[in-house]
């Protein structure tokens, strides 16, 4: 899992064609975490699982592939120095 201490630079954001193409190649639910985050960045894990109404084993999953394909980020929470939060490379 890849932690920074900030959101990505401008310069290592991908494109919009590029983040769909990507995107397209996922399963459902990283697709589905992707829209949440789309609109409600930065989010936790848990807090995930509660907006998509996926288990938490699915967000997990899907917080994993999208890692592998470098469209979400994440860094330590500002508000819980415990949690991780996410957010998109768009």
């Amino acid at each position: 899992m890849s932690t920074t201490t900030a959101e990505p630079d401008t310069e290592e954001l991908l494109s919009e064609a590029e983040f769909r193409e990507r995107l397209r190649e996922l399963p459902p639910s990283a697709k589905l975490v992707a829209k949440v985050l789309e609109s409600d960045a930065p989010l936790s894990q848990g807090q995930l699982a509660d907006e998509s109404l996926l288990p938490d084993r699915t967000v997990r999953y899907a917080l994993n592939r999208l890692e592998e394909s470098e469209l979400v980020g994440s860094r330590y929470s500002f508000k819980d120095a415990r949690k991780q939060v996410y957010f998109l490379n768009t």
